[in-house]
């Protein structure tokens, strides 16, 4: 008799959950498709809707005049800042579950810190001047620095989180101070390497965009694979034990997703702060705590905001530009006061 009176409940509830994730998932995806179309729109010319549908779809568009800005410039841009975003928000996703802090964001890792540490010694050492000769030295750097801080904290307590944290920070430190020490006797590495640090898509080019893309590509469908995984380890690590999940083995896999992905951001865009902490909160807010939903409407948040982002940052001090990054440093630094100040309160 009770499953008969609840059942109908039951029912209700999953029908009006699966509601909200079907609108949200509309209303994202066509925010996003505005802001694609703003974005290749906006710029220092500034091009009407009309003009970039001609430069598009129209034969012989990409020959004209808008044609050009819009392949040369800011296709390639958008497509990155649409990599950056799904690589960034799916990162974040996944590590907030896997240490079970909601203020965790994939830079704890040491993958950023890798990756600059990478690019200055490319500058200072290898002579390296262009954004396609420091992407490479920042993807092995945002690796390299990812493997030694999964060794340094697992290496006397298995899997636990803490150490993993710990030994982020700690190694981020160690590298940033490497990095100083570097950047202040080589002031050509300075000026060179400040202008990636920032985290800008305004260098993007389609080679670039297209040779990372398939690595984000298989990350992603890797942690929307695991999804259900991850439900199961956000009750903790023995609930998800009993229920079968080899926890383990998941967390390491997760890491693996996070380097990937953040690896790839960082080498093509520079360190873009805060995308991994905001998307997270925001799409639960819309949609709930099921990763499954979380981790499929993240696919579309991150990329909105790293385009908004942009797109604020070319608009705001025209006719210069402010690089996604400073943005993205806006908007996230009062999100995480606020989620530490709702935490405390919490106490």
């Amino acid at each position: 008799m009770v499953l008969l009176n609840t059942w109908p409940r039951d029912l209700g509830r999953s029908s009006l959950q699966w509601g909200r994730i079907g609108v949200s998932l509309i209303v994202c995806t066509l925010t996003l498709g505005l802001l694609t179309l703003a974005s290749l729109a906006i710029g220092a010319r500034e091009l009407s809707l009309a003009e970039v549908w001609q430069a598009v779809f129209a034969p012989g568009g990409a020959e004209t005049r808008a044609g050009i800005i819009i392949r040369e410039l800011r296709l390639p841009r958008t497509l990155l800042g649409l990599l950056v975003g799904v690589a960034l928000g799916i990162a974040g996703v996944v590590m907030q579950v896997i240490t079970r802090n909601p203020l965790a964001e994939p830079g704890l890792l040491g993958v950023n810190a890798g990756a600059s540490l990478a690019v200055v010694l490319g500058i200072a050492v290898f002579g390296v001047t262009d954004a396609s000769g420091w992407l490479w030295f920042a993807l092995f750097g945002a690796g390299l620095a990812a493997l030694v801080v999964n060794w340094l904290g697992m290496r006397n307590a298995g899997t636990e989180v803490t150490h993993l944290v710990l030994a982020g920070v700690a190694l981020s430190a160690s590298m940033s101070a490497v990095v100083g020490v570097i950047t202040m006797f080589r002031s050509d590495a300075f000026d060179t390497y400040r202008f990636w640090m920032v985290g800008a898509l305004s260098g993007a080019d389609l080679p670039t965009v297209l040779g990372l893309a398939p690595a984000v590509t298989v990350a992603v469908v890797g942690a929307l694979l695991l999804a259900g995984h991850f439900n199961a380890m956000a009750l903790g690590d023995e609930v998800g034990s009993g229920l079968g999940v080899r926890v383990t083995r998941v967390r390491l896999l997760g890491l693996l997703l996070i380097t990937i992905l953040c690896g790839c951001a960082v080498a093509a865009a520079g360190p873009i702060g805060f995308v991994g902490l905001v998307v997270p909160h925001t799409v639960r807010l819309l949609v709930g705590v099921d990763q499954r939903a979380v981790l499929a409407l993240s696919l579309l948040v991150g990329p909105i905001l790293v385009l908004a982002a942009d797109i604020i940052g070319r608009v705001v001090v025209r006719p210069g530009e402010l690089e996604v990054g400073i943005v993205t440093a806006f908007i996230g630094a009062p999100v995480l006061l606020f989620l530490i100040l709702r935490a405390r309160s919490r106490v």
